[in-house]
C-alpha cells in the first residue's frame, strides 16, 4: 500500500556536520557518476562500432526511430511506409515535441539534425538525472538519490539515453513533474506533465499521476471544508492537455477525431490487448528460443514486475506508485514490438528505489560488495548496450 499522505514533507532529517564535510555537492557527485557511466558506455560502443566497420555517431543519431524523428523535423508529418500487406507505418505515431526541438536547434545553429537530436537527448538525460536525484534525496536522503541516478545510468537499455531517442526527454519532464507534485507546486506539475504528454505516447502516465494525486488532494481539502487553490485546479487541468491535443489533432487529420490516433497505432501493430500478445510471444521465447534480445526482454520485464511489488512494499508516495503502475500497464498490456518493452520502461525510475536503498545499506555495511554489484551492472550495461546498437540489428 502507498502512503495515505501523498505529499508529505521529506522524511529524512538534515545531515550532520560530518556528512556535509564529506559531500558538499551531492548533486554534482550524482551527475558525475551518471556522466562517467554513460561516457564509459559510449566508449565501449564506439570501440565495438569501429571494430565492425560502423561509425558510432551515425548509429547513435540515425538508428531506427531516430530516422523517423529526423524526417519529421526536416519535412513535417505525412510520410508512410507499407512494409507488408495490412501494415502501414505512419509518422503520425511519433509525438511532436522532440522533432520540434530538433528543428529549432538545427535552425538556430550550425548543427545538423542528428547532432541536434543527440544534443537534446544528452541534455535531457542530464536534466532527468537531476530530477531523479531530487526525488530520491527528498524521500530517502542524498546517498539514495545518488544511488538511484547511478542505477538508472546502468540499466541494460541505458544506451538509449545516449541516442537520438525520446526517452530522456520524457523522463526529464516526468521526474520534475513528479517532484513538483511532491512539493505541492501544482502549476509546474501540470505544465511539465503536459510537455511529457507531447513527448511520447506513454507520457500520459505523468498526467495520470498528476490528475489522480490532485483529485485525492481536492477530496481531502473539500472534506476538511477548506478552499481548493486556483493553482491546484489549474495544474490538474493542464496535465493531460499535451497528450490529448496531439491525439485529437491526429484524429482530426485522419477524419476520425476520437479513433484516428489509435488507428495509426494499429497500423504499426501496436494495440492494447491486456497482454495477450505479449504472453503469446513470451511463450514462444520460452519454448522455442530466439535471438538474445528476446529472452533478455523477457527477463527485464519480469524483473520490472518484481521491482514494482517491492516498491509497493516500501509504501512510496501515491504519484510515484501511480506513474510507475501506468507505465507498467502500458508496457505489459500492449502488443507489438516486444523487443522495445525495456526501452518503454526506462522512464520508470521509481522501480529502482528499493534497489537504491539496498545498495546504500550494502555500501555502508560491506563496501566491496557494493562495488562488485555496481561493477557487474556496469559490465552488463556497457556490453549489452553495444550489442543492441551495433550487432543486434533489432529495433530498439
Amino acid at each position: 500500500m502507498t502512503h495515505v499522505s501523498t505529499l508529505a514533507p521529506p522524511t529524512v532529517t538534515q545531515p550532520g556536520t560530518a556528512e556535509r564535510t564529506r559531500s558538499r555537492h551531492p548533486l554534482a557527485v550524482a551527475l558525475g557518476l551518471f556522466a562517467l557511466a554513460r561516457l564509459t558506455g559510449l566508449a565501449v560502443l564506439a570501440a565495438t562500432a569501429w571494430a565492425t566497420g560502423h561509425h558510432p555517431l551515425t548509429l547513435l543519431g540515425r538508428s531506427w526511430d531516430s530516422r523517423w524523428y529526423l524526417g519529421i523535423a526536416a519535412h513535417g508529418y505525412g510520410h508512410t511506409l507499407h512494409p507488408r500487406p495490412g501494415v502501414v507505418y505512419s509518422d503520425l505515431a511519433f509525438f511532436p515535441l522532440y522533432p520540434a526541438l530538433v528543428r529549432a536547434v538545427s535552425e538556430a545553429g550550425p548543427l545538423g539534425g542528428p547532432a541536434a537530436g543527440l544534443l537534446i537527448s544528452w541534455t535531457a538525460a542530464a536534466a532527468a538525472a537531476c530530477g531523479i536525484y531530487a526525488i530520491g534525496a527528498r524521500l530517502h536522503g542524498r546517498a539514495v538519490g545518488t544511488a538511484l541516478v547511478l542505477l538508472w545510468a546502468l540499466l541494460p537499455h541505458s544506451v538509449v539515453l545516449s541516442m537520438a531517442y525520446t526517452e530522456p526527454v520524457l523522463t526529464a519532464f516526468a521526474a520534475w513533474s513528479l517532484y513538483a507534485v511532491l512539493s505541492r507546486r501544482w502549476l509546474w506539475a501540470g505544465t511539465l506533465a503536459a510537455l511529457a504528454g507531447l513527448s511520447r505516447p506513454n507520457g500520459f502516465a505523468v498526467a495520470a499521476a498528476v490528475l489522480a494525486t490532485a483529485a485525492y488532494e481536492i477530496f481531502q481539502t473539500v472534506r476538511r471544508r477548506r478552499k481548493v487553490t486556483h493553482s491546484l485546479w489549474t495544474g490538474a487541468a493542464l496535465a493531460p492537455l499535451g497528450w490529448l491535443a496531439y491525439a485529437l489533432w491526429v484524429g482530426h487529420r485522419r477524419g476520425d477525431l476520437l479513433g484516428g490516433y489509435f488507428a495509426v497505432q494499429r497500423g504499426w501493430g501496436s494495440t492494447f490487448d491486456l497482454g495477450r500478445g505479449s504472453l503469446r510471444f513470451a511463450r514462444h521465447v520460452v519454448l522455442q528460443g530466439d535471438r538474445l534480445v528476446f529472452p533478455m526482454t523477457l527477463l527485464i520485464v519480469a524483473a520490472a514486475a518484481l521491482l514494482y511489488a517491492l516498491l509497493l512494499l516500501d509504501r512510496p508516495p501515491l504519484p510515484l506508485a501511480l506513474y510507475t503502475a501506468v507505465l507498467l500497464l502500458i508496457t505489459l498490456g500492449g502488443s507489438g514490438f516486444f523487443e522495445s518493452k525495456p526501452r518503454f520502461l526506462l522512464p520508470a525510475f521509481p522501480l529502482l528505489l528499493p534497489l537504491a536503498r539496498a545498495l546504500v545499506r550494502t555500501a555502508r555495511a560491506r563496501p566491496w560488495h557494493a562495488v562488485a554489484v555496481t561493477g557487474a551492472l556496469a559490465g552488463l550495461s556497457f556490453a549489452y548496450g553495444a550489442y543492441l546498437v551495433v550487432l543486434a540489428d533489432t529495433p530498439l
